[in-house]
């Protein structure tokens, strides 16, 4: 019988794909529940059960007598093994936890003390792993997703068209590229190289853009489940992005992927994949601490990285691309 193991996990998009090959050594030969986001599940296979990590067995972790709720009992009774990267910093969770534990208990923190340390070889550590061989992962592609994007390609005339796919955003507005420049080289790569660009927009970027009237005639793709977002980052031929959740699943799903970096630090977080490209201005007060980044008055590691210098980096991987299709053709 396969052991039953939950694991606990709170991390945004980004930290979720750095999570996936501890999570894959985890759920090897394991029954495992997921308490995180539940839009996760559309990156899983369906024998990894997720749940809202916001629910009442979490919750009450954190509050007074929680290691006589008969609830909590049964529940985390159940699992042979707890896996958690939450709480490791509050007491009264520790605590609760431990009681409440019939088998094996591992509480980390979130973060490694090491700033040097790359995320995913971090969680990877906590089980005692070395780092994974670099290689596309298995997301599975949700039949949903895939009949999303056939339809979108249709309805857009996007066969045979050499496809971008920028992603504007990220989870702080500090590590965004500037949005003008964005719409630079988008507008390069169809007038020059005859390609579309689509620009996958979240519900932040939508807001703050004012989508519809600043990205004008481009190709706009918003308001997508991870499972749509997956099925067109896997058909898409190049990506740009920022230091974001929606680059690290473009590195892992395979696409050739362009990740421009500024405040934050490219050893710790630069997307994993067998085809990524890191992009940095390299200026001296970068990578900088979260409090310098939210309060720095000028963004030159962003402002000052101009889309001339980004365009290079992609005329050249699109003609590495180019070099590497008619190569396969040949063979």
């Amino acid at each position: 019988m396969e052991e039953k193991v939950l694991i606990i996990f709170p991390g945004a998009l980004g930290d979720f794909i750095c999570f996936f090959p501890a999570l894959w050594r985890l759920a090897s030969g394991r029954e495992v529940d997921l308490l995180a986001r539940t839009e996760y599940a559309d990156l899983l296979p369906q024998t990894v059960r997720v749940r809202s990590l916001e629910c009442y067995f979490i919750s009450r972790l954190f509050a007074p007598g929680a290691e006589q709720d008969e609830e909590l009992k049964a529940f985390f009774g159940s699992y042979g093994a707890i896996w958690s990267w939450m709480g490791k910093s509050e007491p009264d969770f520790v605590r609760h936890l431990s009681a409440l534990s019939r088998g094996e208990l591992r509480i980390f923190p979130f973060r490694p003390a090491d700033p040097g340390l790359h995320i995913a070889d971090y969680y990877l550590s906590c089980l005692k792993e070395n780092q994974p061989e670099e290689s596309v992962s298995a997301i599975p592609l949700r039949s949903e997703g895939i009949a999303w994007s056939d339809g979108f390609w249709r309805r857009n005339k996007l066969e045979e068209k050499k496809i971008l796919a920028l992603a504007p955003g990220s989870g702080s507005l500090e590590k965004n590229w500037p949005p003008e420049f964005y719409k630079v080289v988008a507008e390069w790569w169809e007038r020059e190289l005859g390609g579309r660009a689509v620009v996958v927009l979240g519900p932040v970027e939508e807001e703050k853009t004012n989508s519809m009237d600043f990205w004008g005639p481009m190709l706009v793709a918003q308001r997508l489940t991870l499972g749509q977002l997956t099925a067109l980052l896997s058909r898409c031929d190049v990506y740009l992005g920022n230091d974001s959740g929606v680059t690290h699943l473009a590195a892992m799903v395979g696409v050739e992927t362009v990740a421009l970096f500024g405040p934050t630090a490219v050893a710790q977080w630069a997307p994993r994949g067998r085809r990524v490209t890191t992009v940095t201005q390299k200026v001296e007060c970068a990578p900088c601490v979260p409090a310098a980044m939210k309060h720095c008055p000028h963004r030159k590691c962003l402002a000052s990285l101009y889309p001339a210098s980004v365009i290079r980096v992609l005329r050249e991987v699109a003609s590495d691309l180019a070099e590497t299709n008619l190569g396969e053709q040949a063979s």
